[in-house]
């Protein structure tokens, strides 16, 4: 009886706790808003943008501006809709992509006329200074053996394998534009910006595309083939905002108005490169040393990398225990109570355990994207994803736990005058405990490993440093996200262990595992 009233207590207890977590969620966002109401700033998934973004935030901060950091969204399509939702409030674009991605013009457009092209709400600042357009590169080695100088050379080697990003092989100014142009006929793969390099230095493949500015070109020896028919237009990058953005940040971003030519944005895209692999910088870095060279910042404001690296480490596990605690109580509760109504019911409980499974053949990231144009970026979309894939596990081993129990012991509940509410309060709820806990377990492991993923879409989470991390080929990046999430669920394992063994008697944890 008293492990019984235990168990109520506990359910009472994760009932409470759940409803402060989710009062919580829902009132974050106008709390911050009322507070400080922080400029989200974003960036695609690619060193450049990545470093161009920080520069931004860290002159934001410099200003007194707090910056919320949505980095590694992935391509034009995520960012431009997360900006034009006004789940952001600012990333860096090139004029090129929004002449030929977001207002579908087919030549190029000036900076007046974008300006006159895009929504009102949206306002396109004053570029950088420097052009990073589109690019077809391939090995140096390769380009002296075969004598390729232009991209029209490539006509003649059709065994060239031709593998590019994949925005590149989709956009009308990338692969589909640039066969057109120079009649390729050749099919390529697509592959994540980041990795093409390597692969192109490894020989696994032999043509990419790249950006003209790319400190890569110079640290793996590519040869730029030459665009002779003047495909590619200007991609000249400038800070892309919300209309309604402060005017000192608007400010405050124009100081970086004409700052960097071409020749300087490559020397900093190959020191972000350098510093990944020495360990002795990254791009927060490259980019606070750019800020202070052309005195923009004060020399005060510096932090040292181990205090950025403790300091996001802490921000990112605190919101990655956020993301997978909400999804998984939310389980919970679905889980459990879902199972509880219709397991008595055999074809009932399998249409439902069923459509649960459907939910896990849909790849984790593609449910991500479908989120998108239905809850915008952030926080929500991720923990609805994360709810889903939380769920089959608790389900499937409530109803087959419920379903499974010797009849014998519930025509003994019936015959002693237990009512159905009694018989599952007291003798088929307890019976199933220990496998219910073992879905839950499940769920919470899934659901950690599952949330680092949520980086793509602006949730934020120990998966930051993953995302960035592929997109710079930086080991120690990936590192500082993946062991966090991996100590992180065997904390939540060992937890979860820990209160099934106070919560559920010896006998039924010898039953289960006997059984099993």
């Amino acid at each position: 009886m008293r492990r019984l009233f235990f168990i109520q207590v506990c359910a009472s207890f994760f009932g409470a706790l759940l409803m402060a977590v989710v009062l919580a969620f829902l009132a974050a966002p106008a709390s911050a808003a009322a507070q400080q109401n922080p400029i989200r700033v974003a960036s695609k998934n690619f060193g450049e943008s990545y470093l161009l973004s920080e520069i931004a935030s860290q002159l934001l901060e410099a200003r007194g501006f707090e910056v919320a950091r949505q980095f590694g969204l992935g391509g034009t399509l995520i960012c431009y809709s997360a900006l034009a939702q006004g789940e952001v409030d600012l990333y860096i674009e090139y004029s090129g992509t929004i002449s030929q991605a977001v207002l579908k013009s087919e030549g190029a457009l000036s900076m007046a006329e974008l300006r006159a092209g895009l929504p009102s709400d949206l306002l396109l600042l004053e570029p950088f200074g420097f052009s990073n357009t589109y690019a077809v590169a391939v090995r140096a080695t390769t380009a002296r053996e075969l004598g390729l100088v232009t991209i029209g050379d490539l006509q003649a080697h059709p065994e060239l394998k031709v593998v590019v990003s994949h925005e590149f092989l989709e956009r009308n100014d990338g692969w589909p534009g640039l066969a057109a142009a120079y009649n390729l006929r050749v099919d390529p793969a697509g592959i994540e910006h980041g990795l093409a390099y390597q692969a192109i230095a490894d020989g696994a493949i032999d043509v990419t595309d790249a950006y003209s500015t790319d400190g890569e070109l110079v640290q793996y020896q590519l040869r730029i083939l030459e665009d002779d028919r003047q495909f590619f237009p200007d991609y000249l990058a400038a800070p892309l905002v919300r209309s309604d953005l402060p005017n000192a940040a608007k400010s405050a971003l124009g100081e970086l108005a004409n700052t960097l030519n071409a020749t300087q944005m490559q020397a900093l895209n190959a020191a972000v490169l350098d510093g990944s692999k020495s360990g002795e910088a990254d791009f927060a870095a490259i980019a606070q040393g750019f800020l202070l060279e052309q005195g923009l910042v004060d020399a005060s404001v510096v932090r040292s990398p181990s205090d950025r690296m403790w300091r996001d480490l802490w921000r990112n596990t605190l919101r990655h225990l956020e993301l997978t605690l909400v999804a998984l109580l939310l389980a919970i509760v679905v889980g459990v109570g879902v199972g509880v109504l219709v397991f008595r019911n055999a074809n009932l409980a399998r249409g439902v355990v069923y459509i649960c499974g459907l939910l896990q053949t849909i790849p984790s990231i593609a449910l991500l994207a479908l989120m998108i144009p239905l809850l915008g970026i952030g926080r929500t979309p991720a923990i609805v994803a994360l709810f889903l894939y939380a769920l089959l596990p608790i389900l499937r081993n409530t109803v087959v736990a419920l379903g499974t129990i010797d009849p014998e012991l519930v025509r003994t509940a019936k015959a002693i005058g237990l009512s159905r509410g009694e018989r599952l309060r007291y003798v088929l709820v307890p019976m199933a405990m220990p496998n219910i806990f073992a879905g839950i377990r499940t769920a919470a492991v899934i659901s950690v490993g599952t949330a680092t993923l949520a980086a793509f879409i602006g949730a934020g989470g120990l998966g930051d440093p993953i995302v960035t991390g592929l997109s710079l080929n930086d080991t120690n990046l990936i590192l500082q996200g993946a062991i966090p999430a991996a100590c992180l669920a065997m904390l939540i394992e060992l937890s979860f262990e820990v209160i099934e063994r106070w919560v559920i008697p010896a006998p039924l944890r010898e039953a289960a595992q006997g059984g099993g």
